[in-house]
């Protein structure tokens, strides 16, 4: 059973969810530990600072993804790949910072606070668009 949800290659997507769940994971550390770090110790505007993480973020969960995730593709090619999965985090990003923008506005809540609601949504679009549009 550990081979099978850990190492072998697989279309079946609850496992897919489930190893996504770690890579998103790991890119999560990624975006909020640069998001943080941006924000406190380099003093750069919490919206900017949630851009550039983002894109960091975004990055380790791609190379994450197509080594371990998803063994299917629908594109031959990568930098097209990529771009697609980056178009797809685009709107995951034009999302997130609405959604931070919003709670840590309107609803007052801290920065990271915002973040993690946000995390929460986004994670759901991102695995669902690149599942439909790229992984089939």
């Amino acid at each position: 059973m550990f081979e099978k949800i850990f190492r072998q290659q697989t279309d079946n997507t609850l496992i897919q969810l489930f190893r996504y769940t770690f890579v998103g994971g790991g890119a999560f550390v990624v975006d909020v530990g640069s998001l943080f770090i941006f924000t406190e110790y380099l003093g750069i505007h919490y919206l900017t600072s949630a851009a550039v993480a983002f894109i960091l973020g975004l990055m380790t969960n791609y190379l994450l993804s197509v080594s371990w995730v998803f063994n299917r593709r629908t594109i031959g090619s990568r930098w097209a790949e990529f771009g697609i999965f980056a178009l797809i985090g685009l709107i995951g990003l034009g999302l997130n910072e609405a959604l931070i923008w919003s709670c840590t506005e309107y609803l007052g809540l801290h920065y990271l606070m915002s973040k993690i609601i946000s995390t929460a949504l986004i994670y759901i679009w991102n695995f669902s668009a690149r599942k439909a549009v790229l992984f089939r």
